[in-house]
């Protein structure tokens, strides 16, 4: 494996990533939605650095199984717990590829009548963009590597890695 982003990076980006979407929603309630089970460790990091009042919900959606790439087919596998109609929903994922899951979750979210829904993503590799979709607020800009480590894994594996890595 090869260092991609240090802790240090990502920790700079997490707390500015925070910062801007406290900044957008002052003096609002937002609910986090994390992506399962990737985002957890990104979620948790961006809660603690914000500055707003915040629920949490988690949704789990599956494209990859225990391969390197996506399987083209997006399958809700845990549902929200919370009602969305009329809240600011932010969806928190940790990387977006091909797009397609994000298009097709945030699809199923609009159509639960938010008051807003916005994507922030920590990592986009927009190299492997298969569907249209663009995050509101994106973290890193990577090229196309499979990474690990910060909550990504490879078949449940590496995701207790502080920095993120390139897996070779």
């Amino acid at each position: 494996m090869k260092l991609l982003l240090s802790e240090e990076e990502v920790q700079k980006k997490v707390a500015a990533l925070a910062r801007r979407i406290s900044r957008d929603f002052s003096g609002e309630e937002v609910l986090l939605v994390g992506v399962l089970k990737g985002a957890f460790v990104f979620l948790a990091d961006l809660t603690r650095q914000m500055t707003i009042p915040v629920k949490i919900d988690f949704v789990r959606l599956a494209s990859y199984g225990a391969g390197m790439r996506s399987s083209r087919k997006v399958r809700l596998t845990k549902d929200l717990e919370t009602p969305l109609k009329g809240k600011n929903v932010v969806v928190v994922d940790d990387i977006i590829d091909t797009g397609m899951t994000l298009k097709h979750l945030s699809r199923r979210l609009k159509a639960r009548r938010p008051n807003s829904l916005k994507v922030v993503a920590l990592l986009d590799k927009s190299g492997r963009r298969e569907a249209s979709f663009q995050a509101d607020y994106v973290g890193f800009h990577i090229d196309d590597h499979f990474v690990v480590g910060y909550g990504l894994d490879c078949a449940e594996e590496y995701r207790n890695l502080r920095g993120i890595y390139i897996f070779k």
